[in-house]
């Protein structure tokens, strides 16, 4: 698979929306020197991001081959079940911002901090999709990473290996957790959908902070997923 790498691409990011999810008013924001703290953070985010179109090769019940590397997940078999082309990417804002954070002293700021680099970084994504929907003229994408639902965030490893030399371009990293360096990164296989899919709606944690849709229990049934059990599995 040839990766192609994106960089210097723009987020969108407003104080509104910040306000919005630190659910703060604009009296209290002003109190509190948000404002200040949300134009540092727009200064730091770097977003760049790598991926590259795939292919299926082999399917059966909770596995799937892509470009012969297997993954396992009875989600994402469903999802691909009659896709043939898919798109692995990684995508960051940097690290500027973490060291921003680290070296900040204020809980407040802190706060600000991650709340922006969590926009950013969605935001990011969502740019992601709509390249490869645009360069590959797809009507509509979806996606899903490790770690998510039955899908065990060991396949970190897979995943990369898809993509090639991802530090090298990228400059993100995993570690010895298999988790993502810088931590404002995000991982995962884009595909083209009819419907749209988002893990949330098989998810039951209802105090998740990243929830973008409601728990589905129509959703749930056509998937044979069942939290209690399928996100419990190695």
């Amino acid at each position: 698979m040839n990766a192609r790498v994106l960089g210097g691409f723009p987020v969108d990011l407003s104080l509104e929306k910040t306000l919005e999810r630190l659910k703060l008013d604009e009296r209290r924001s002003q109190a509190l020197g948000v404002e200040d703290v949300f134009k540092t953070a727009a200064a730091l985010i770097h977003p760049q991001a790598i991926y590259g179109a795939a292919y299926v090769r082999k399917r059966s019940l909770g596995q799937i081959e892509i470009d012969g590397i297997e993954f396992r997940s009875r989600v994402l078999a469903k999802n691909l079940e009659h896709i043939e082309r898919v798109f692995p990417y990684v995508v960051t804002i940097g690290d500027s911002l973490e060291k921003e954070s680290r070296s900040s002293g204020s809980m407040t700021t802190k706060l600000v901090l991650e709340t922006v680099g969590d926009l950013a970084l969605g935001s990011g994504l969502e740019h992601v999709q709509r390249h490869i929907s645009d360069h590959y003229r797809l009507d509509a994408t979806s996606h899903m990473g490790p770690g998510q639902l039955d899908w065990p965030i060991e396949q970190q490893r897979e995943l990369f290996s898809l993509l090639g030399h991802v530090e090298d371009t990228i400059g993100v990293a995993l570690t010895a957790g298999l988790m993502m360096v810088p931590r404002k990164s995000i991982s995962g296989i884009i595909f083209p959908t009819e419907e749209t899919f988002v893990s949330c709606q098989l998810c039951q944690r209802n105090k998740c902070p990243s929830r973008k849709a409601p728990f589905d229990r129509a959703v749930s049934e056509k998937y044979a997923y069942d939290p209690a059990v399928d996100s419990s599995r190695p």
